[in-house]
């Protein structure tokens, strides 16, 4: 008996949602430090309306890649939120993580 084709990738999908959910559920995001955000010397820019993103956030050892909303950054930084089961999360994250949409 073999696997449906036909259904497969939508499952993979589902299963990958839930299984980040499950992640997210009761966890803290990890955000950059102070240190490593370099506030005092890098230009912060905040926006009035945030921009869509994906970008890929960790829970521990574990990265996720989330559709959030840059709403703020450095040249080097994204404070990036986003939807958890748990309500809204934010992290700043590496400009190198985020990509806008």
């Amino acid at each position: 008996m073999g696997t449906s084709k036909r259904y497969a990738d939508s499952i993979d999908k589902r299963m990958g949602v839930q299984a980040d959910q499950s992640i997210m559920r009761g966890g803290t995001p990890e955000s950059l430090t102070a240190t490593e955000l370099e506030l005092k010397t890098e230009p912060l820019t905040r926006t009035p309306r945030p921009l869509p993103v994906t970008a890929w956030v960790r829970y521990g050892r574990i990265g996720i890649r989330v559709n959030g909303r840059a709403v703020a950054w450095t040249t080097k930084a994204v404070a990036v939120e986003w939807d958890s089961p748990d309500g809204p999360h934010r992290a700043w994250v590496w400009a190198s993580a985020v990509e806008r949409n």
